[in-house]
């Protein structure tokens, strides 16, 4: 019988075990353990992915779990810890003479054995084999095939952001531009885009489309997810699920409103002026060349009216709990000792059970909140949007 699995495929370590640096971007406090405590204990997930476990550390900390048997590898691919599966990935950026500017991609492997591999080939074409989303000296269409002879998963990540994506600086018009189309085994859209955004860019109408958090520190876990369709929480389920084969699937994105991703909207970087459209060059309100394209505007451009090849579930606007004026750490600490984890509370307890434990107008704005049924100040430039209640 088919379940719902809750997974967020883009989780990053900050630090170590031994405080060793792994991304340097990262909060100190996101670890290994702690991502996966937050992911079963708190969060409900069933299915993460952390994409910085080619560093050699973080297999030797995988592994030490196994042994203490705090965790166990799935037949199926996959290492399990309580209620949640992890899937071992890692994000590297591509920038080779095709490349228009730098690309991150998220690779995934099935076994820990395929991980040690692959990080023992990924230690010779970067320059530090221990951090995260580091440049890979070769080009894109040899890490792929690399990637696919290890039986592994290559999504491009947060594809249309400015700064180090597939669409938002690394190629002109095509993807194909730098990757084999035919190894590509998902799109991932990024905190300012959504399916409904770019359901017009033709090449991306074969590929399923993933949501996740990017997340540099514990609290953005599951900022942005996806419900799945699988059998069980493991790497060939969640293959299938994004080839949408045997029934398996995505059967929703849960994310931000684009309109709060930091680079919805073209902003001038020098006044932090939004700007309309049809400028390209000057800012008009300081004259300066500083324009960071918005996601809005990168989508238009690539954008035509084909179809999808596949089945398109729902994208939902769902505002995180700690995003929500008014929900602090105390509230939200009442909420998961009555319900238990952030997934309970944003898809199965009821306003009333809200309302025995919060007061009425919490109730009512964690409602609207999972519902996407809110006011937005347009982010962009870098700067988040805001949520607003209209109160």
């Amino acid at each position: 019988m088919l379940k719902e699995i809750y997974a967020d495929l883009h989780i990053h370590i900050g630090r170590t075990e031994t405080g060793r640096a792994v991304k340097i971007t990262g909060s100190k406090n996101l670890t290994l353990q702690t991502i996966l405590k937050t992911a079963t204990a708190r969060k409900g997930l069933d299915l993460i992915g952390i994409i910085d476990c080619h560093s050699p550390e973080v297999i030797e900390e995988i592994e030490q779990l196994i042994q203490e048997k705090l965790a166990y590898e799935l037949t199926c691919g996959g290492v399990r810890y309580e209620s949640t599966t992890l899937i071992l990935g890692a994000e590297i950026e591509i920038y080779d003479e095709h490349c228009q500017g730098p690309i991150h991609v998220l690779t995934f492997m099935p076994t820990i054995a395929a991980m040690k591999v692959f990080s023992n080939w990924m230690r010779a074409h970067v320059k530090n084999i221990h951090l995260s989303s580091q440049r890979i000296y070769c080009e894109g269409r040899t890490l792929q095939h690399k990637v696919h002879e290890l039986n592994g998963l290559f999504i491009p990540a947060h594809v249309f952001t400015p700064f180090k994506s597939l669409f938002g600086r690394g190629v002109k018009k095509s993807l194909t531009e730098v990757f084999d189309p035919d190894l590509i085994d998902a799109i991932e859209l990024g905190l300012s885009s959504d399916t409904y955004m770019v359901e017009g860019i033709k090449e991306l109408a074969r590929y399923s489309f993933v949501t996740n958090s990017d997340a540099h520190s514990v609290g953005k876990l599951a900022r942005e997810y996806q419900k799945l369709s699988l059998m069980d929480a493991n790497f060939e389920e969640l293959k299938k699920a994004l080839h949408q084969t045997d029934g398996r699937m995505i059967t929703a994105n849960y994310g931000l409103n684009p309109l709060l991703g930091k680079y919805h909207e073209t902003v001038c970087a020098n006044c932090g002026e939004q700007v309309a459209e049809n400028e390209t060059t000057h800012c008009p309100y300081c004259g300066k060349q500083q324009l960071i394209k918005g996601v809005a505007k990168r989508i238009r451009e690539l954008s035509s009216t084909p179809k999808p090849e596949i089945i398109r579930p729902p994208y939902i606007h769902q505002v995180p709990l700690d995003f929500i004026p008014g929900i602090g750490p105390k509230t939200i600490e009442k909420l998961l000792n009555a319900f238990g984890t952030e997934m309970n509370i944003l898809h199965k307890v009821t306003v009333t059970e809200l309302q025995e434990i919060i007061p009425e107008k919490l109730a009512a704005r964690i409602d609207l909140a999972r519902t996407g049924k809110l006011g937005i100040t347009v982010g962009g430039g870098g700067v988040y949007g805001k949520v607003d209640f209209g109160e």
